[in-house]
């Protein structure tokens, strides 16, 4: 029976470390894996239809759970055992210092770990070329890896991704932090920078909070999906996302200390305002209480002419306009 692909499909096979062929549609697997007993391969589907991963759920004996999850958006980062494979679902990570405000793309990605394919689901564009590149670069590992390589690069990727955008994150709270902690409080647009930054960071954990758990439990997995081999390489990604969550919790201690001190330093500029105001106007207050209570009025000039009327009047609104702008000029309205 022939299977029918109608989304996107990419594919490799490996045998001994190298690729063998690649480009090949996806009713060809089940025959190059026959004819090369020792062989594993590589097969990314860019957003399949429900049909596409029925076909590919018959042909690997996948569970019904893992494939509706597959089709599902905005599953959280996981790793689930079914008998006979794995379901991971993961997050590619790139930060964009954007001029509307920095933000992290996720791209999300979920696969199907079997013990001779790996099976990734994409669920937006993405270049992937990268995870290519990524596979290339150690091919003498995938002499004994198998599938179990093609794991740890496309990891490995995941969480490098995740870790730069982190990095640039906390690099680009440094502008913030020098204005903020200076005198008087920094200016509006500055602070929304300051938001905006805690938000990417915010959305970044969500992603990266479950990865040291993720590729440990990988570790362990049933069908023995990390040989002695690659296990020092999966310690070193567990390491790297562990290194990734605690550089997270810094920034976004880093950035809230930031934002309340210069909380902070706009309510004691608030409070020396106010206390100004205050002082000034009981110096006002006085001699108005002292000259009302003894009926000290005296007549402006052009007192009972229509223009001496109208130059009280333009004097009144030039007056209250000056102090308008000076306090304006001044930030305090």
């Amino acid at each position: 029976m022939t299977t029918v692909i109608s989304c996107p499909v990419q594919t490799r096979l490996y045998a001994e470390g190298r690729v063998i062929e690649q480009d090949f549609g996806f009713d060809a697997l089940a025959g190059h894996l026959r004819e090369h007993p020792a062989s594993f391969a590589w097969v990314d589907l860019y957003q399949p239809q429900p049909a596409d991963l029925a076909a590919v759920a018959e042909e690997f004996d996948l569970h019904p759970l893992a494939v509706e999850d597959a089709l599902a958006e905005h599953e959280r980062p996981k790793l689930d055992h079914y008998p006979g494979h794995l379901f991971i679902n993961v997050y590619a990570v790139e930060y964009r210092p954007a001029e509307t405000g920095p933000r992290t793309d996720k791209t999300e990605i979920s696969a199907f770990i079997t013990k001779r394919v790996l099976i990734t689901v994409r669920k937006a564009d993405s270049d992937v070329r990268r995870l290519i590149e990524r596979w290339d670069t150690e091919p003498h590992l995938a002499v004994q890896g198998g599938v179990n390589y093609l794991v740890y690069g496309l990891l490995d990727l995941v969480v490098d991704g995740q870790y730069a955008a982190a990095r640039a994150i906390d690099e680009a709270m440094d502008s913030v932090e020098d204005v903020m902690l200076g005198e008087g409080g920094a200016p509006r647009p500055v602070r929304l920078r300051g938001f905006a930054l805690r938000r990417a960071l915010a959305a970044l954990r969500r992603a990266v909070a479950p990865m040291p758990d993720l590729v440990h439990e990988v570790d362990r997995a049933e069908i023995e999906l990390v040989n002695d081999h690659l296990k020092p390489y999966y310690r070193d990604v567990e390491d790297h996302a562990q290194r990734t969550v605690e550089s997270i919790e810094h920034s976004l201690t880093r950035i809230n200390e930031l934002l309340d001190a210069d909380l902070a330093e706009q309510s004691n500029v608030l409070n020396d305002v106010t206390r100004k105001l205050a002082a000034w106007a009981a110096i006002i207050a006085v001699p108005t209480a002292l000259t009302g209570y003894f009926g000290q009025n005296l007549p402006y000039p052009g007192f009972g002419k229509f223009w001496g009327f109208l130059q009280s009047l333009a004097l009144i609104a030039v007056s209250a306009s000056a102090l308008f702008f000076y306090l304006k000029k001044r930030g305090w309205l």
